[in-house]
Order: C-alpha cells, then structure tokens, then sequence
C-alpha cells in the first residue's frame, strides 16, 4: 500500500475516533436563552409588509425559478428537521459526498483545459500549468479530433482545442508530462477508442507503463448526437467500441475512465437544472445498460463513468443538484446491483458557457468564481474553471492565470478545504435538495417511461422541454427581470471589445499539413488496419503504433448513416442584446450615425432625474447615443431643443404628478417639431390617462416592465439599421 493511501487510511480512522468521542459527550451545559422573546414567523412577515409600503409580500419576498421551484424568505429548522442529515459524510446515500473527509486530506482536482491548437505548443501549456498549480493535465482535443477526422481535411483547423491526427501528434502532446503522477483528461467525442489508442500506443512508444496512467478518455456519443444531429456510427456500434475499450481500461489501466458523461450539451441549449441533470443521469443510465448487455458487471460498468455538471448563475441550487443527484445515482446503481463503493459518483465541474458574455467580459471572472465556489461547497472531485474571455477566444497566459488562481485561492486562502459538506444542515440548502431531488427523480422517470433516454431524444421530447425554458429565459431577459450585467444591464459604454486574435487557418493548415506529412513518410500501417477488430482493443493500439491516422483508425472501426434527430443548439442568455449592440456598432462604423435619443427633461433636475437616469442606462443597452440635459422649464423650450438635437426618439422625463399637465402639452408640439420621431414616456400611465396620453401623442412607454430588447429592436429598424 502505498504512503498517500496509509496516510489516507489513518486520517480516515482518526476522524471516525473524533465522531464517536463527539457522540459520547453529554456534558455540555444549557445556556438558558429566556431573557430574549421568541419571534414568529407572522410577527416577521407583518414587519416585512409594513416595510414593503403596499408592495405584494408573496411577489417580493418568494423567488420563482425555472426549476418550478420557489425560495422562501425564511426557512425553519422545523420544518426542516425531518430532512435534516442523518449521516456523516461519505456514508448513507452520498448526499453529502462520497469521502468521509471531504477534501481534508485530497483536494478537489484542478484541471486548467489546455487548448493550444498545435501539439508541441499545447504540451508546453500542460507542463507550465502544472507548474503553476494545476493537478490534472487536462487536454482539450478540437472538433476535428473528436470526430476522428484527418486535420488536413478540415476547413477549420484547432477550433475549441488541440489538433491531433498522427501517433506522432500524440507523441508530441504527452511528451515529458508525468502521467504516473498526474491524471489525464480527455473528452474524445462520440468513441475514446480512436484516441485511447494513440494516447496508449504513444505511451507505450515513450516508455511508459499504461497500468499506472489514471484519469479520464471519455467518450459520450448520446451528447455528440443531440449535439451534431447525426453521428459517424450508429449507437449500437459505439456502444460496442465503449464496452471494448472498458473491459480493456478493466484489465490493463484500472485507474482510467472511459465514459465522460457531460451535461453541456442540455446546459448550454437553456436548460433549467433539473432537465439538466434528469437527462444527463438518463445518459449515464443508458451506457450502464448498454455495458451491462455487452458482458460488463455492474461494479466494472459504473467503475467507468464520471459526470461533469455545468455550474449555472443560480448559487444554492447548484450546491442542491449536487448533492441531490449523488443518492439518485447512488439508488440507480444499487438497482442494478451494485456495491456501496460502486455507487459513488465521481463529479467534475465546470462554469456554465451559458451564462457567459462577450460585452463586459471581466465580470466573467466573478461569474466564475461564484460558480465554482457552488460547484466545491456542493462537493465536486474535480473542476475547470473556465477563462473569462472564453465567450471570444481561447484563452492565453493572463485569463488562465487568474481563472486557475480562484481555485488555489480558495483551496490556500480560503481554507475550503476543511469543512466537511458546509452545505450540511442548513435548513434552506436541505430544503432545496429534497425539493430539486424530487424533481430530478420524476423527470428522469419522464424520460424512462418514454423507453430511456434515446427513444425521448427521437421523439424529441429533452429538446422541446428545454426550448421552452430557453425561451422564457429569453423572455426574461427582454423584459430585464433577469439582469445580465454589461448587456442588458448597466452596460459599459466606453467599452471597447476585446482582440478575438483569430487563427490564420492557413498557417495552421500549413503546420499541421507539414507535421503530419513528415509522420506519415516512413509510416505502412496497411497490414496492422486491415487486422483492426472493433472488440479488439490491443489490435487498434496496434495499428496506432505502426502509425495509422485517427482518420484511418475511425474508417477501419466503421462508419455508417444514421438518422438524424432534433440537434440542441449550444446559446448564451446575452446573445440577442449582444446581437443588437453589434448592429449598432456596424452602423456607427459604416456610416457615422446612430439612433439618437432626446431626454425631454422637464423641471428641475430632482423632479426628472430619477426617470432620466433610468430611461439612459434602459437605451444604452442598445449603444444608442442618449442627449441628456439639465431640464426645461416650459414646453415650447423643451420642444425647441427637441427639434434642435434632430433626433429619432424623444423620452419625456418627470413625475406622475406633473405628467397630466405636461404630456397633453408637450407630446403634440413634439410630433410636429420631429414628425418622424418615436415620442415615449418615462413611467407608467394610470388607467384613467392611457387615452388622454395616446391621444396626445405618446407612442410607447420605458418603464421596468418594459420590453427592453423590443423597444431597442424597433428603433434600430426604424433607423434602417437592421
């Protein structure tokens, strides 16, 4: 046994000796608490109401979420204590993580993705981030690898990754890394077996022991099919390459997984946590079947899978679907028969790209770091913080410096890695946690009575349930009840974009052509291809070794037609309100005009400020240039200047009680000064003056239940923008 496992062991020994001295204490003393009144709850809510001055208490206080669950303002330990743990952590069902220490004596893992596009840059990468505190190389392959194509026949050379074609490609990556120290992370695309047997074959050439390799090359062909529609095997095929290359990794790499079952591919198209996290473990659920068919035991089938969960904008319902989703895998595998250490999930973490923008990008970083201090309060094994340019561009040496320093600051710093589930019993985080738990648990079995996960994405039914929380997710964000700071909120209007830095694909086209043809020269891997058999793994790293392509290997293994289904579509929540800054930025460059918009001011600066400012930051989300003043004191002067600025909207600003007197006056000379402009008012009418203002010739309102994205929409169209 090894020194890190006898330390482990004894840590492990001495906590359990802590627990049970806790348990026999009795001695504590009653701090008597009489001198202070208990409070009700209905005692606290009348103070809320009074405080609210008329405002609803229910519309207020209750937070409604996309997951069809409520927050309460206040949470009891009443109500509360028939869930509260009843276990210490790493026992009972995992909600509360699968080690009794927490991350006390191994700390959740640090995997900084490497993506460089050429191999020999993005090994220099995997070894400087080890050097600078990461603790897994984690290597993120292009596109065109993950689909086991040839990059000299790809128009798009190195997008979201590293290019890897040739023995000598992988050769190169993996060059001098001490993987006997540090786990691998690869996600392969729809098989691991193109890319499991030139990472072998290249391990093997370099003198390495396979045996001692750990991590994860995980393939998640359910994902890559919603994903891309289509796939280059059918399922059943790649079921058969995923139980080949796990009975292999069984035998001869007992510490490497290979079913990588990540959530992204529901995340990114808008879904809610719960859709989330359902149709993922619906995914894990469908490989532990197919396994179990092709000769796998269940102990040697769950042994191979590891989950990674996107961490959303939502902090406590992160660290609630966490610990919710470990008992529902934890009951699943038990179902099939499987051990108590079998059922442990093991779980990486990531940011969530759909919360991510391209306006404002640094508040990316804080965004991030709430996401990953959910993701390790909630109790991942592992995590990648994302960049905060990601949204742009690949990241370089500054945004991965600081997106990998959150993780070491909160480990050394922060010190979190010494409690033990922090989350556990609180009363508002157990409450979240039974309520999502059951959520997750009848929509997975949604899923399952449709005949499992497949069957439902044919039908279409993961894709038509998160369409709709993505559009009210749109919705939400017209109407800016969701804050999007930088975009629809708050936008920075002396921002200038960051350098996207393109790629020259020809350059690279160039490198990679000239690498992979240098390879290939002396390579004849004929014999070892046509000897490829899709259950025999060694035969595949074979062929790999006599220098056979993954383009190759992927042909050898098969390909075939599928039928497509619905794909889901990767969005982010900023991307309409981005879309609509970038057509006014095009049109401000191409012809050095914008919409402009006249603040008809009216009286001294407290009686219009407070609607000026707003209506100011409501229009600038679209850039447009907003003429603000100090105020007129008559009609006719507001007017004059009106028609002066030659604007294309004009926004009376001022109060409820001066409105009746000063739109019925002011909206008809405005219309004649600018016949072509739009005229809005700032606020809401009452009722009883809709008409009076309308008649005068009010066309729209900016107030907070206005439709920002539409109102700026309809401008840009009316300047002949869009």
């Amino acid at each position: 046994m090894s020194t890190a496992t006898d330390n482990n062991a004894s840590a492990e020994l001495d906590l359990q000796a802590l627990i049970r001295r806790a348990e026999a204490q009795t001695d504590f003393p009653e701090v008597p608490l009489d001198e202070f009144t208990p409070p009700t709850y209905d005692a606290w809510k009348e103070a809320c109401i009074a405080l609210l001055k008329g405002a609803p208490f229910e519309k207020k206080l209750f937070t409604k979420t996309y997951e069809g669950i409520t927050f309460s303002p206040m949470y009891f330990h009443g109500d509360t204590e028939p869930i509260q743990p009843k276990t210490y952590p790493g026992m009972g069902d995992y909600v509360r993580g699968i080690t009794p220490n927490g991350y006390v004596n191994a700390p959740w893992g640090i995997a900084q993705a490497c993506d460089d596009t050429l191999p020999e840059e993005n090994n220099e990468l995997l070894k400087h981030e080890i050097d600078k505190g990461s603790t897994i190389y984690n290597v993120k392959v292009d596109c065109a690898t993950r689909k086991a194509r040839d990059a000299r026949e790809c128009e798009h050379i190195g997008k979201h990754g590293c290019s890897v074609t040739t023995l000598g490609d992988a050769e190169t990556l993996l060059k001098g890394l001490k993987l006997d120290q540090y786990p691998l992370y690869v996600y392969a695309g729809e098989s691991a077996l193109p890319l499991l047997a030139l990472i072998v074959a290249a391990v093997k050439n370099q003198g390495g022991d396979v045996a001692k390799l750990k991590g994860i090359i995980g393939a998640n062909p359910i994902a890559e099919y919603v994903a891309n529609g289509t796939l280059n095997q059918s399922l059943d095929k790649l079921y058969d390459e995923a139980a080949a290359v796990a009975k292999w990794a069984v035998d001869n790499a007992p510490n490497v997984r290979t079913i990588f079952v990540k959530s992204n591919v529901f995340s990114n198209g808008g879904a809610n946590d719960v859709q989330e996290v359902a149709y993922t473990v619906a995914t894990g659920v469908a490989y532990l079947r197919a396994l179990l068919e092709r000769g796998l035991t269940i102990e040697q089938a769950a042994s191979q899978i590891m989950f990674g969960f996107s961490m959303g904008a939502n902090f406590f319902m992160q660290i609630a679907k966490l610990r919710a989703v470990r008992p529902i895998w934890a009951q699943i595998v038990k179902a099939f028969g499987g051990s108590e250490d079998a059922q442990k999930m093991h779980i990486h973490g990531r940011p969530a790209k759909f919360f991510k923008t391209v306006y404002d990008p640094y508040v990316n970083m804080l965004r991030d770091t709430t996401e990953l201090f959910s993701g390790v309060v909630g109790g991942v094994d592992s995590f990648e913080n994302s960049t905060f340019d990601e949204p742009v561009r690949k990241g370089d040496e500054f945004s991965r410096r600081i997106a990998r320093n959150m993780q070491i600051i909160l480990q050394e710093e922060f010190g979190l890695l010494q409690p033990i589930d922090p989350a556990g019993g609180s009363w508002a985080v157990e409450t979240l946690t039974k309520q999502i738990r059951e959520k997750i648990w009848a929509e997975f079995q949604a899923v399952e009575s449709k005949g499992g996960i497949v069957a439902a994405l044919k039908e279409g039914y993961p894709q038509e349930q998160i369409a709709a929380v993505l559009a009210a997710r749109f919705k939400a964000a017209e109407t800016r009840k969701d804050r999007i700071v930088g975009n629809n909120m708050y936008p920075n209007m002396t921002e200038e974009r960051i350098d996207a830095r393109p790629e020259s694909q020809a350059e690279n086209m160039k490198a990679r052509k000239s690498a992979i043809e240098a390879y290939l020269a002396n390579v004849d891997a004929k014999a070892a291809l046509a000897a490829i058999k899709a259950d025999d793994v060694e035969s595949v790293i074979a062929a790999a070794q006599s220098g056979a392509t993954i383009a190759e290997l992927r042909k050898a293994l098969g390909t075939a037609e599928v039928d497509e289904i619905k794909s889901i579509e990767a969005h982010r929540w900023s991307e309409r309100f981005e879309a609509l800054r970038e057509t006014t930025e095009k049109f401000k460059a191409s012809t050095g005009d914008n919409v402009k918009i006249f603040l008809a001011n009216m009286g001294p600066i407290p009686q219009h400020k407070a609607r000026a400012d707003f209506t100011t930051g409501f229009l600038q989300v679209g850039a447009f240039q907003v003429l603000g003043n100090n105020g007129f004191p008559t009609v006719d002067e507001a007017a004059a200047a009106a028609k002066e600025s030659g604007a294309d909207a004009v926004v009376i600003c001022s109060t409820d009680a001066t409105y009746p007197e000063i739109v019925p006056a002011l909206a008809p000379k405005l219309h004649e000064a600018l016949p072509n402009a739009t005229v809005y008012l700032a606020g809401t009418a009452p009722a009883e003056l809709v008409e009076t203002y309308k008649q005068a010739g009010i066309d729209d309102y900016i107030n907070v239940r206005a439709n920002c994205y539409k109102v700026i929409q309809a401008l840009q169209q009316k300047k002949g923008m869009a």
